[in-house]
């Protein structure tokens, strides 16, 4: 049976081999070969390989189709052979032609076995032999391992010319480790006669890398010697550009997107492609990335109103990236008409395996950045777009320098899916920036944007947002001036992170201000407050999201008395304050810790405490971001703060940084929140007092004792107004009250008002109607005065009013 061609190429490797001259002899025989059919060398070497044949008929029909694979320049295909014992074998054959030094053709026949093919095929096996179809490179090498015979393919490999390679060892003709290598595996095999399999080995062919594994056998004369090595080469190039490739993924997995940080990401995409994939890179961001703004909605066709862009990312097999023409950090020009534009309207990747920066490209519109391209040798470029969910988020380019061979297709394909993965997570990043920017804003907008103590105290305050990982808190702190001098100190906590929390601290923040303004003791304060909490959480429970419920905050707040050097302070749930005497003393007071807000565990769940300060006394109010890290519990925190916080003598403002300079890192894991409040004491000659009887004739006596005061202290100007105000507040507290009532005049920051008495009662601003004989006295008070209320006491309640006093006489 004359072999019929099938398509395929058998796979050479373990396969029967043997080496047959032009006149069809066989001049080398495999011990492979010897498995297959059984016959030993000296059965078959210097005989014809037709008595292998398995009918007279093929043998008849061998020289005819010894002519076809010679006009052929080889064949591949199935036949029949005879075993030794008689056997017929159905083969898959792979013809190849060899050349010789002395212009002969020599032919190497490799077999396979079909039987086992088939076996290997019903137990869902296939070898590869009989799915490839690339071309195998062999080579035939003398017991000195000089090369006698190659067939054409293995010219092609390296470039290496025939007449330079045969009749010369490997060494003599390709210099290096490799050569010296597969010399060694080509001794092994003429010693031991055991072949050597997949040796992987580099060349070089039309200036691009490739990679061959190759595998020796020994070929054997008739007696069993060995005559030659026999090499059979064949390209891994894509394979191995492929395993490259997946590794280069893998490694972009780890290495790109480790933080949340636009800029930081886009440098490590730059790092990774140098050098496996570029000589030069450079990751350009839209520049409202950076700022967490909405990227950019793709150009028009014609490439109106091109964006701004930033450098974000930028490497160079060059240290110091001197082929880039503008820094990392720096804004990116576009020219309108550049490949950039082109990428930014159609979304699709740009690829110019030859870059041309002759006049009349796109370069002169850039004659600095094709000055940079010329000058450090730049000849290929890629430029691909970054985006994500339909938006643009910028460019990056790639550029070959000293890597001399072209960008392909399949380095563009390799760079688009950096690119990619790149862009999902500079696109959680810019997301995240946006979230984190607006809710740091919100937090900013919502403290207080000018603190001050009025008379009662110096204040200093520092705030700093958690790290990028876990979001802006909802930390607040607050100074609110009350009435007669006194100033409510506030710090709070709101748990979780991010923007909801921000929006629950203002929420809560605004509930203070209003409790502060009705002149509620520290305790009461926070049991109203509480409640708030508590109906927020209701609120908030039927809410579909439940990211943004309430879930609880902590608190304290202390009012302090400039006058009586007295602070009353409560807390829910918060870390207690420290107070420092001038002496530097620190303590911590041992202030009842009362539940976190919102929880409502006991009914009488907040208790205060007052306290007399020492003139000049410093009051530090703090968040448990400030004493608690991931590495130190609360006891070390606060131990570490009171160590920073024992320099009295020191500015507010320069103790509240030596504070925040002892934090573990400028980064924290929670918000840092610190108000600093030093104490002062309002002089005897700042403040009268009298007691008057409730008898109505008192009231002129009053009014001239107020003249009076306000006589020595400079202050005739309000004499009027406090004559009026006086009169008012006396009369009704004589009408409306008992016992004996108490008016008192405070010089401040204002001048200060009040009138107590022990009716609790409050009395009520109305307007009068013309026919009334009453009602307009406290109408006239509001009129009169910049501010009035009414606070309850102990023993009953004080009404008071406030007027400014000019520049020239505050205190």
């Amino acid at each position: 049976m004359v072999p019929a061609a099938v398509p395929g190429a058998s796979d050479l490797v373990g396969a029967p081999i043997a080496m047959i001259d032009a006149e069809g002899t066989v001049v080398g025989w495999s011990q492979a070969g010897q498995r297959l059919v059984g016959y030993s060398p000296a059965e078959v070497v210097s005989r014809p390989a037709g008595v292998m044949l398995a009918s007279a008929e093929d043998w008849a029909e061998a020289s005819a189709f010894a002519e076809r694979c010679r006009a052929r320049g080889g064949w591949s295909g199935l036949a029949a052979v005879r075993h030794r014992d008689g056997r017929r074998l159905e083969v898959s054959l792979r013809v190849s032609p060899l050349s010789g030094q002395d212009g002969s053709a020599h032919w190497l026949v490799s077999v396979t076995d079909l039987a086992a093919v088939a076996s290997l095929a019903v137990n869902g096996l296939r070898p590869s032999s009989l799915l490839t179809r690339a071309p195998v490179g062999i080579t035939v090498r003398d017991l000195e391992l000089r090369c006698t015979w190659l067939n054409d393919l293995a010219e092609r490999r390296d470039d290496i010319l025939p007449e330079v390679r045969l009749g010369r060892r490997l060494t003599e003709v390709v210099a290096g480790f490799e050569a010296e290598a597969l010399e060694a595996a080509m001794r092994q095999v003429l010693e031991s006669g055991t072949p050597v399999f997949d040796l992987e080995y580099p060349a070089w062919n039309a200036r691009r890398k490739h990679a061959f594994t190759v595998s020796y056998f020994r070929l054997e004369d008739a007696e069993g010697h060995a005559l030659a090595v026999c090499g059979m080469c064949v390209n891994v190039t894509d394979r191995e550009r492929a395993r490259e490739r997946l590794a280069i993924l893998s490694e972009a997995s780890t290495r790109i997107g480790s933080t949340l940080d636009v800029m930081r990401t886009g440098q490590e995409l730059a790092d990774l492609a140098v050098p496996l994939l570029a000589d030069f890179v450079a990751v350009d961001l839209a520049e409202s990335v950076p700022l967490g703004e909405e990227p950019l909605a793709r150009l028009g066709p014609m490439g109106e109103h091109i964006p701004a862009f930033r450098r974000a990312g930028l490497a160079s097999i060059r240290p110091g990236a001197p082929d880039a023409f503008c820094a990392r950090g720096e804004a990116v020009f576009v020219p309108p008409t550049s490949p950039y534009t082109r990428v930014l309207s159609t979304g699709k990747s740009y690829l110019e395996p030859v870059l041309d920066t002759s006049p009349g490209t796109w370069f002169d519109q850039d004659p600095a950045r094709a000055q940079k391209i010329s000058g450090y040798g730049m000849h290929s470029a890629m430029v691909v777009p970054i985006h994500a969910r339909g938006t643009v988020l910028g460019i990056a380019v790639f550029a070959r320098t000293e890597d001399p061979v072209p960008f392909e297709e399949d380095d563009l394909l390799l760079a688009e899916e950096l690119v990619s993965r790149a862009a999902l997570c500079l696109d959680n990043a810019n997301r995240y920036t946006r979230e984190r920017a607006a809710a740091l804003a919100l937090q900013r907008n919502l403290l207080p944007q000018r603190l001050t103590g009025g008379s009662a105290v110096e204040v200093a305050s520092r705030y700093l947002p958690a790290d990028s990982h876990r979001g802006v808190g909802g930390d607040w702190f607050d100074v609110i001036p009350l009435s007669g001098a006194r100033v409510a100190l506030v710090v709070g906590d709101v748990v979780g992170h991010g923007i909801n929390a921000a929006a629950t601290m203002g929420r809560l923040r605004t509930a203070v201000h209003t409790l502060a303004d009705m002149d509620l003791p520290p305790d009461e304060l926070l049991a109203h407050l509480d409640d708030q909490v508590t109906r927020l959480a209701e609120e908030d429970a039927d809410a579909k999201d439940l990211a943004t419920a309430v879930v609880g905050a902590t608190c304290l707040y202390a009012v302090y008395d400039p006058v009586t050097r007295r602070c009353t302070m409560a807390r829910a749930g918060h870390p207690p304050p420290a107070i420092i005497d001038p002496h530097g003393h620190v303590t911590f007071p041992d202030l009842p810790t009362g539940t976190p807000l919102g929880l409502g565990l006991t009914p009488f769940p907040f208790e205060a405490v007052e306290l007399e300060l020492p003139e000049g006394s410093t009051l530090a109010f703090y968040t448990d971001g400030l004493v608690e890290t991931r590495d130190q519990d609360i006891d070390a925190g606060m131990h570490r703060l009171a160590t920073a916080l024992a320099n009295p003598g020191l500015p507010l403002e320069d103790l509240g940084s030596a504070v925040l300079d002892t934090l573990p890192t400028r980064a924290p894991s929670d918000d840092v929140t610190l108000l600093l409040a030093r104490t002062r004491t309002l002089s005897p000659n700042q403040v009268v007092s009298w007691d008057l009887p409730t008898d109505p004739a008192v009231v002129s006596t009053a009014r001239s004792l107020a003249v009076g005061q306000l006589t020595k202290w400079g202050l005739p100007d309000l004499a009027t107004t406090t004559e009026l105000i006086v009169s008012e507040l006396v009369t009704n507290a004589i009408s409306h009250g008992t016992g004996p009532v108490r008016l008192r005049l405070i010089r401040h920051q204002v001048l200060t008002c009040e009138v107590s008495d022990t009716n609790t009662s409050l009395t009520c601003l109305r307007h009068a109607r013309t026919t009334d004989e009453g009602g307009r006295g406290l109408f006239l008070v509001a009129q009169l005065s910049h501010r009035r209320g009414t606070r309850y006491t102990p023993d009953g309640k004080t009404v008071w009013a406030e007027q400014e006093l000019t520049p020239a006489v505050e205190q």
